[in-house]
């Protein structure tokens, strides 16, 4: 029984390739949004707000890549773990 492998061109995989590929830029610029707004002193609520997620969620996305910076994260006792 031969199996069927999709062309890797055109139509669904072209699809989904775009898909992935929109689906990293949008963590990009999240990325760059979520320091930029703390960087501008926003709150991690205000931040999750702007994104319609929770609070909890915004900081445990983006808490570890922004321990090591220069920024006010505005928790005490900020553990990365």
């Amino acid at each position: 029984m031969a199996s069927t492998v999709p062309d890797p061109l055109g139509g669904p995989a072209d699809e989904l390739a775009a898909v992935v590929a929109l689906r990293e830029l949008a963590d990009r610029l999240e990325d760059a949004a979520v320091e930029r707004a703390l960087r501008a002193g926003w709150s991690w609520s205000q931040v999750a707000e702007a994104l319609g997620v929770t609070r909890q969620a915004v900081h445990k996305k983006h808490l570890r890549r922004l321990a090591g910076t220069d920024i006010d994260l505005r928790r005490r006792n900020v553990r990365v773990d």
